[in-house]
């Protein structure tokens, strides 16, 4: 086996085991439940969804937006969610506000009472989407945050934690989220559009 063939089975062997650790987590998997319920009952009410990140977070919080508003599997409606990432807002925000504020003024400017926003911050201490979650509770809107720690300021401050078991680094962290974005997504299109999983 080559040096490099042997990086890349360990790396295998983590991500592995991230997810058997997750699988084996049933905090996080009633959490993750609760979550698909909350997320359904928003889009039921009229409600949208948010989502916000940085860096790689930012990509997974668009993902999940795209995953909603296009389709996931099959078709079905539209649903409304969106992504804070226009770049126009980001720079614009950045450039007056400073860009620990760039999620949170979004949220002031659109969020309504019954409102959902997904927060996702590896570390689960970053400025801007602290602010955003604060912003988000004043709006009457629920938070469901996503982390690779339970022992972080968003704990704290969440209606639901999904804090992801992969690991030390970032990357094995955000492969968790990933599934569990793609898990949310399947229970909120599980109660809202049946017909698309047949028993």
């Amino acid at each position: 086996m080559t040096m490099l063939n042997k990086a890349l089975c360990e790396a295998l062997d983590e991500a592995r085991t991230g997810l058997d650790a997750l699988r084996a987590n049933q905090a996080t998997l009633n959490a993750l439940e609760k979550a698909g319920i909350l997320l359904a009952e928003c889009f039921k009410k009229g409600g949208r969804v948010f989502s916000c990140g940085n860096g790689g977070s930012m990509c997974d919080a668009m993902h999940f937006a795209e995953e909603l508003s296009g389709r996931f599997r099959n078709d079905r409606a539209p649903l409304a969610a969106t992504a804070i990432s226009d770049a126009s807002h980001l720079s614009c925000v950045s450039n007056d506000y400073g860009y620990a504020h760039v999620f949170a003024r979004y949220i002031d400017a659109h969020a309504r009472p019954g409102d959902v926003l997904l927060a996702i911050s590896t570390s689960g201490k970053s400025e801007n989407v602290l602010l955003a979650i604060q912003s988000a509770k004043k709006k009457g809107a629920s938070v469901i945050g996503m982390t690779g720690k339970t022992d972080c300021p968003m704990a704290s401050c969440c209606d639901l934690l999904l804090a992801s078991p992969a690991g030390r680094y970032a990357d094995r962290v955000q492969e968790l989220h990933i599934k569990m974005i793609h898990i949310m997504i399947e229970l909120v299109e599980r109660q809202l559009f049946p017909e698309n999983y047949p028993a």
